[in-house]
């Protein structure tokens, strides 16, 4: 590999090979990357990038060991990559880097979860207690995803606001797009199924709306420590015949399984961001949100917030999208037109031109 000078390092070393969020936002900034010539350390195929490759047991679909492999990895082999590939500036898409004078570094920062909702004994509350400031206050800059995180940057971290920018991050409009299907009986949740997410009081919720057979699909990969919890639940409130847990969901059946829900159904209670609004805005579906963090900055009037800690206000906004036509409509269309504000051209041309002031 030829060695450039002033060489831009992009961290790819998490990346999985079912994407998730983070591979997401990764893989759609590198497009606006390409003038800065990066390097990228990485063990998956990039065929127009110069790639440096690395370990392909960093990621977190190899467990806790994973993690640990990559934090050593980080801290131990990257400053010599850094030295030996000549860089200039390390951009990491997670909020990872080395502890190392050396290194001079831009980070994304995505939320604050497993401090705002810690978990006993769980290895990322020290991880985000002591290790996670410490890449924040020696990176030259801090990326995050909206201002409720950058909110959290200041308030949790003592971080000045003049080192973060906020970004919003986007979908694919050719993608995730309204595709004029029969909407089908069924409301949609998304996402993993750990505690924060809130989908026991969507089942909950579910069980209270009056009169009503619909269905719930949860499309997600399934937390083996919560599933049991759930499915108990389930049982109890008679609801064994209504809720569909379907896992993981491919990328490119997503669109579909989007357009022919009732609405998705997303009370979280709390995102850095929350994709999954975003892509079921852009694909025509009515959203049923949270009132909380980050959720009202990326949907605005165009979705149904609710407090969600109180199931009966899931069950009513649940009620009335199954129920109101004109309200559907409505909210069809504001969602159509909300998403596209949003496009991974602004947010990877605005993160480059960051990565190009430091670059020098």
């Amino acid at each position: 590999m030829a060695i450039l000078a002033n060489s831009l390092l992009i961290n790819l070393s998490f990346l999985i090979p079912q994407p998730t969020g983070l591979s997401t936002y990764a893989s759609n900034l590198l497009p606006y990357f390409k003038s800065l010539d990066p390097i990228l350390l990485t063990s998956r195929s990039f065929p127009d990038y110069a790639c440096y490759p690395v370990a392909g047991n960093l990621t977190a679909d190899k467990g806790t060991r994973g993690h640990f492999n990559r934090l050593l990895w980080t801290q131990f082999q990257l400053p010599k990559l850094y030295r030996n590939l000549a860089a200039r500036l390390l951009f990491s898409p997670i909020t990872e880097a080395p502890l190392s004078v050396s290194c001079r570094t831009v980070v994304m920062f995505h939320d604050l979860i497993p401090l705002r909702f810690p978990r006993r004994f769980s290895p990322l509350t020290p991880y985000f207690r002591y290790y996670i400031p410490q890449v924040l206050r020696q990176s030259l800059h801090i990326v995050c995803n909206s201002e409720a995180s950058a909110r959290d940057l200041v308030d949790f971290y003592g971080i000045p606001a003049r080192q973060i920018t906020p970004i919003p991050l986007a979908h694919d409009p050719q993608h995730f797009r309204f595709l004029d299907l029969p909407t089908q009986n069924y409301f949609l949740y998304l996402g993993r199924t750990v505690p924060y997410k809130n989908l026991q009081r969507v089942i909950a919720a579910l069980s209270a709306i009056p009169h009503s057979d619909a269905q719930l699909w949860v499309a997600g990969p399934p937390d083996p420590r919560y599933l049991p919890r759930l499915n108990q639940q389930i049982v109890n409130l008679g609801l064994a015949a209504r809720v569909k847990f379907l896992g993981y969901v491919a990328y490119e059946n997503l669109p579909v399984l989007i357009n022919q829900a009732i609405a998705l159904v997303f009370p979280s209670l709390w995102e850095g961001f929350g994709l999954p609004a975003l892509e079921a805005m852009a694909c025509g579906t009515p959203v049923i949100t949270s009132n909380l963090s980050s959720l009202p900055e990326v949907t605005r009037d165009a979705a149904l917030l609710v407090n969600p800690y109180e199931v009966g206000a899931i069950a009513q906004a649940m009620e009335m999208v199954a129920t109101d036509t004109q309200l559907h409509q409505h909210l069809r269309g504001a969602g159509l037109q909300r998403a596209a504000e949003f496009s991974w051209a602004k947010t990877g041309e605005a993160t480059a031109a960051i990565l190009r002031r430091y670059l020098g």
